[in-house]
């Protein structure tokens, strides 16, 4: 089959994109490399730089291309930042997918499978449902729900099918470590690597649920093609969640054996909470289990473990901020923005 995965360079999609290049597939592989490495795109992936949000470019791509099946994992997943990014968000993502989304159905795509966020929920009770409406409180998650709806409405209309993943934060091997916005694993690694302590937003006792990749990768290549699937929306993730404090102990402890041994100077240092922060975001996993037999095979500790053996091995990463800034400040900017701490 001719697929095409956008944001094959990245963390996510270079993964996926070697999972299909190993089960034979046809498949070529989009990215800016704004937030990706070549080095990631995986051998058999036919690649192409290209900035989803030009138009022209995206069209032409994806007519030499002609791909039957779309997944599509590009994106500008800041989630935090989105408040001070508006316009960065809103191009980076809805734009860019839509610029996507119509030379595909054009050239006769027929199954199409969006990388969504759980951040379409916002702050509603969790376990988040796939029963419950999406109510975003930020504008990434705006971003993400009307790409959804979007997805919705033109399948209807032109017929393709498609089916939305909601994951977990997800991390692992070739998360981008030098993004300073975004994916606070990859962070809070970094800095120890780089002998410095991390900050934690709050007071730390916000919860997530963390997804390892090897817990993702399997199942968003099976939503290409299980035809029970077709226009289902479907939460990726496992059902314990942590608090941030607990993940910053489990990192410490993965590099020194126990936070007795963890240096004065490393322990994490605290800020307020950035804003529009969601206090507890985690998801059911039923419907996964039951449509995909979802599992949860790699818990935080081993799967925290396995990303401090490969970030070790590639070294500290210098943060790359926003060549331009943030396009909009306030007094609630985060102070590791502003003054560029991380």
């Amino acid at each position: 089959m001719r697929i095409l995965v956008t944001g094959a360079a990245g963390f996510m999609g270079s993964h996926l994109a070697g999972a299909l290049v190993r089960k034979g597939h046809k498949v070529w592989g989009v990215d800016d490399l704004s937030g990706g490495y070549r080095r990631n795109v995986p051998k058999g992936c036919r690649f192409v730089r290209l900035d989803l949000r030009d138009k022209r470019k995206t069209d032409a791509a994806v007519w030499r291309i002609r791909p039957a099946l779309v997944y599509h994992l590009a994106a500008d997943a800041t989630e935090g930042r989105s408040q001070f990014t508006p316009r960065e968000c809103t191009e980076r993502n809805y734009m860019a997918y839509i610029n996507l989304l119509v030379p595909s159905i054009r050239c006769g795509m027929k199954r199409i499978v969006v990388t969504s966020s759980m951040s379409v929920y916002g702050a509603q009770k969790a376990p988040f449902s796939e029963k419950m409406d999406p109510r975003p409180e930020d504008l990434y998650g705006i971003s993400k729900a009307a790409m959804e709806k979007c997805t919705e409405i033109l399948a209807d209309v032109h017929g393709f099918e498609y089916v939305i993943l909601r994951p977990h934060n997800v991390y692992g091997e070739k998360q981008n470590m030098a993004d300073p916005y975004r994916n606070v694993v990859a962070i809070f690694i970094n800095r120890i690597l780089q002998d410095k302590p991390f900050y934690v937003y709050g007071d730390g006792k916000q919860t997530r649920a963390f997804t390892h990749i090897d817990d993702f990768t399997p199942y968003i290549v099976k939503c290409g093609f299980q035809r029970n699937l077709a226009g289902e929306v479907i939460n990726i993730g496992p059902r314990k969640e942590y608090t941030v404090n607990e993940l910053a102990t489990c990192i410490l402890e993965a590099f020194f054996g126990s936070m007795k041994a963890v240096p004065r100077h490393l322990k994490p240092m605290y800020l307020p909470f950035r804003p529009k922060e969601v206090k507890d975001a985690f998801c059911t996993s039923a419907k996964a289990e039951r449509l995909l037999g979802y599992r949860t095979r790699v818990d935080l500790r081993e799967g925290v473990s396995r990303m401090v053996t490969w970030a070790r091995k590639i070294g500290p990463q210098k943060p790359k901020y926003l060549s331009g800034g943030l396009e909009l400040e306030s007094k609630d900017t985060p102070a590791t923005w502003k003054r560029k701490l991380i």
